[in-house]
C-alpha cells in the first residue's frame, strides 16, 4: 500500500456512486453527522422547529459531508463491481 491510500477515509463503493467509511476517522465523520441530524428531527417531531429550517440545517450538514468524502476519499464515479 500506498501512503496514499492509509490517508483515505472514505472508499469508493462498489457497486454504484458514493463513498463508505473506511477508518475510525471516516466513522467519526458519519456519527458525528448522524448526531448533529438526530436532535433537530426530534425537534421538527415535537413541532419546536419548523420543517424547511430543518431541511436546510439537513442539507448544509450532507454539503459539509459530502466535502469530507471528496477530499478524504477515493475519486468518485461508477462503479460495476469490478476491481
Amino acid at each position: 500500500m500506498t501512503l496514499e491510500h492509509h490517508e483515505l477515509w472514505f472508499r469508493a463503493k462498489r457497486y454504484g456512486w458514493g463513498w463508505t467509511p473506511s477508518t475510525w476517522q471516516g466513522w467519526l465523520v458519519i456519527g458525528a453527522y448522524l448526531a448533529l441530524v438526530a436532535p433537530g428531527l426530534a425537534m421538527v417531531a415535537r413541532q419546536m422547529l419548523a420543517l424547511p429550517a430543518y431541511l436546510a440545517y439537513v442539507a448544509v450538514l450532507t454539503l459539509v459531508l459530502l466535502a469530507f468524502c471528496w477530499f478524504k476519499g477515493e475519486k468518485p464515479h461508477w462503479r460495476w463491481g469490478g476491481k
